[in-house]
């Protein structure tokens, strides 16, 4: 069974930048789509990004967009979150989710499955 790992979490100042990245135990991130989700306590779990191996394509929210990036590292494989102006309101726990041949189309349905894969989650921590 496949499993994903996020790393790159911490505390950072406003302003700053991290890149989280999502490692998978076995798969190679072909055919799949992979998105990028945040929950804050209190509320409910947002998705943020995604990013479609099968055309490349890619989805930001509305409250990331101009500042987020999401890409796919091939020889790290790895899909990763380049985080940059970051602000208070991006402190949360980040969830990087994977969905086998990326159907129904993540980055178009913007929802989770059961068959979705999900990491463990790493904290990003925002000072004002």
């Amino acid at each position: 069974e496949v499993t994903l790992a996020e790393s790159g979490g911490g505390l950072v100042q406003a302003g700053g930048s991290l890149r989280l990245s999502c490692a998978a135990s076995t798969l190679a991130f072909d055919d799949y789509g992979i998105g990028w989700f945040r929950q804050v306590p209190g509320k409910e779990r947002e998705i943020i990004s995604c990013f479609s191996s099968l055309d490349s394509s890619t989805w930001y929210a509305d409250s990331v967009k101009e500042r987020f990036t999401i890409s796919r590292d091939n020889a790290r494989n790895t899909v990763d979150l380049l985080m940059n102006s970051l602000k208070s309101e991006d402190t949360a726990v980040y969830y990087c989710v994977a969905r086998p041949f990326d159907v129904p189309r993540l980055c178009v349905y913007l929802d989770t499955t059961p068959t979705d894969t999900w990491g463990q989650g790493t904290q990003v921590t925002v000072s004002s």
